[in-house]
């Protein structure tokens, strides 16, 4: 299997601190300090030493926090997750033309024809509900007309 990119991340960090020493090698720090160098080559190899230690321990802190506030980690994890998943795929994943509005239509035209067909349907809910009442207020008028033709004839027959 293939380095995730959290190894390879690590590994680029690594070889650039192994290119950072040697291009600031020994021969180079004594060069910019002869006269100390010519007096106590000891003490500037030590110093030598003592820096390009604190320097590497300094970059890879430095390379670490950035990855920790980042969250670099979890994040590479991730893009190796989606990569794995897209090897999957039969159809190319989609990729934005440069037009913005021909763009935008690709991806909202299928939602809101989606969303046509469910306000569709409950159009449909909504007519259906609506007749099932026209026809209980039309059967009310007609019960309250016939009531009402009672009322009359028996107030007559009364009369």
């Amino acid at each position: 299997a293939a380095p995730g990119r959290a190894q390879v991340f690590a590994t680029v960090v690594d070889t650039f601190l192994e290119k950072l020493v040697a291009a600031g090698s020994y021969q180079r720090f004594a060069n910019c300090y002869r006269c100390f160098y010519r007096l106590q080559p000891e003490m500037t190899r030590s110093i030598y030493d003592q820096f390009i230690a604190q320097l590497q321990t300094s970059i890879k802190e430095e390379i670490q926090e950035v990855k920790n506030e980042g969250n670099l980690e979890a994040l590479f994890n991730s893009l190796d997750k989606i990569v794995e998943e897209a090897k999957n795929q039969e159809e190319p994943a989609w990729r934005p033309s440069g037009i913005p509005e021909e763009d935008i239509c690709s991806t909202v035209v299928p939602y809101l024809l989606k969303h046509k067909l469910y306000l569709q349907k409950v159009l449909k809910v909504k007519e259906e509900e609506n007749r099932k009442v026209a026809e209980s207020v039309l059967a009310g008028r007609d019960r309250i007309a016939e009531l009402q033709q009672r009322i009359q004839a028996r107030k007559h027959a009364w009369q």
